[in-house]
């Protein structure tokens, strides 16, 4: 990950969840000429999309998980910032509501979805070092 993307308040991520991820690979690698990398994970495969010849990801595109099912296919931002948790509680304290609690990526780091008081979702994060 470039250094840039680890300083708190920096957009770092891009993630797509969607109800067909091979079609929408193959959409956005015609569309855009991206690359991806698949992970199998523990009950889903999460594929990591790349700019062409790139070593570096940009992002990534899943299935919408169970407990989201029903919500419409979206792309969601991630940002950096210092400490997860005292993130999720600032932006409660300020109106916002939490989607997804707090919750650690195995060799990622810690990430968690909020939802300001307009209703925009957005995702942070706290990378491992």
């Amino acid at each position: 990950m470039d250094p840039s993307q680890t300083k708190h308040g920096q957009f770092s991520w891009n993630e797509l969840l969607t109800t067909d991820p091979a079609a929408a690979i193959d959409f956005y690698k015609q569309l855009f000429g991206w690359t991806t990398q698949d992970f199998q994970m523990s009950d889903f495969t999460y594929s990591v999309v790349k700019l062409k010849d790139a070593e570096q990801g940009q992002g990534g595109i899943m299935a919408i998980p169970s407990h989201a099912a029903g919500m419409p296919p979206a792309w969601f931002p991630y940002v950096t910032v210092d400490n997860v948790d005292n993130t999720v509680k600032q932006a409660t304290q300020l109106g916002g509501n939490v989607l997804v609690e707090p919750k650690d990526i195995p060799e990622v780091g810690r990430f968690a979805v909020i939802q300001d008081p307009q209703g925009a979702a957005i995702s942070v994060i706290t990378y491992q070092k």
